[in-house]
């Protein structure tokens, strides 16, 4: 690995920043130009936003995408952005529910779904983000996307203020406020989401998480191990005599059972990350990211 810093920072995300005035805060503490965040998180929503500083930021492409939210839909309102922070389009009475149907509910929402992004978001249109053309008076028709919703629980139900607290684990890619939107109208009054917080992120979560305030004064946070954060893919280490070909990006042998295109994290003769690979095939690893490459 490169001599400079290099490794990840988990930042519990206070409300009212944008991701990347976390981003210009770390890069100003670290005195570091290489930073990057895995997963932008709407200035309203607190919680996990994993760093990459330093040449970590070339492994973000390999963590695990999944991520896992609080939150609370509130019930009767429809808005132009799907949460409380927009214009409000209209609101309606929230019929009596009972724990059948909000079960039934939440149940059409897990698993593999169709999903229209909202409004006011980052989806680009015609090479345009959408959120830029909302705010100049278009109505869009935004195309469903594939998503995962892998676990969506109920944690709570305010019968007298229509709110409704869930649990979210779910695919990169899932808007929580669409999500909010859809349970809403599948109850038959429209919801918005009123509150949310991620709770985990790219194999992180709020346990490993650090204060923006830690930033302010010494002794700066650690960084965590980049090994530590690639610990769910497997592993080859190099041979002596195969590190002078993996420095020039060179294929080396794969000795491991592996389906063509599968990520492996290669470490060096000492144990140490000297980068990643792919298995192509023919019982070869492909150099994808090599660290401290010859010439």
């Amino acid at each position: 690995m490169p001599d400079q810093p290099c490794g990840f920072l988990v930042l519990d995300k206070p409300a009212g920043l944008t991701s990347h005035a976390c981003v210009a805060r770390v890069r100003r503490a670290y005195k570091l130009k290489r930073v990057g965040h895995g997963g932008t998180l709407d200035p309203a929503v607190t919680g996990v936003l994993p760093l990459a500083l330093g040449p970590a930021t070339r492994l973000l492409p390999y963590l695990e995408g999944d991520k896992t939210y609080r939150g609370v839909v509130q019930l009767g309102v429809r808005t132009v952005s799907d949460d409380l922070e927009g214009e409000v389009l209209a609101r309606a009475a929230v019929p009596a529910l009972e724990a059948g149907d909000l079960a039934a509910a939440l149940a059409a929402f897990r698993g593999k779904i169709q999903q229209v992004p909202p409004q006011v978001s980052a989806v680009h249109v015609d090479g345009q983000r959408a959120y830029k053309r909302v705010r100049q008076g278009e109505q869009l028709e935004l195309a469903a996307r594939p998503v995962t919703v892998h676990r969506l629980e109920l944690l709570g139900w305010d019968p007298a203020s229509g709110a409704l607290e869930v649990e979210v684990a779910c695919s990169a890619g899932t808007y929580i406020r669409a999500l909010a939107r859809d349970l809403g109208e599948a109850l038959g009054c429209g919801g918005a989401l009123a509150r949310l917080r991620r709770t985990g992120a790219l194999g992180f979560d709020l346990e490993q998480a650090v204060p923006l305030a830690c930033l302010d004064q010494p002794p700066l946070p650690p960084l965590l191990d980049p090994l530590a954060a690639l610990a769910h893919l497997p592993r080859r280490q190099l041979a002596e005599a195969e590190q002078a070909d993996w420095r020039c990006g060179r294929a080396i042998g794969q000795i491991l059972p592996l389906e063509a295109g599968q990520a492996v994290v290669v470490l060096s003769q000492d144990g140490n990350l000297a980068g990643m690979a792919r298995a192509r095939g023919e019982g070869l690893l492909q150099p994808k990211l090599v660290f401290n490459a010859a010439g």
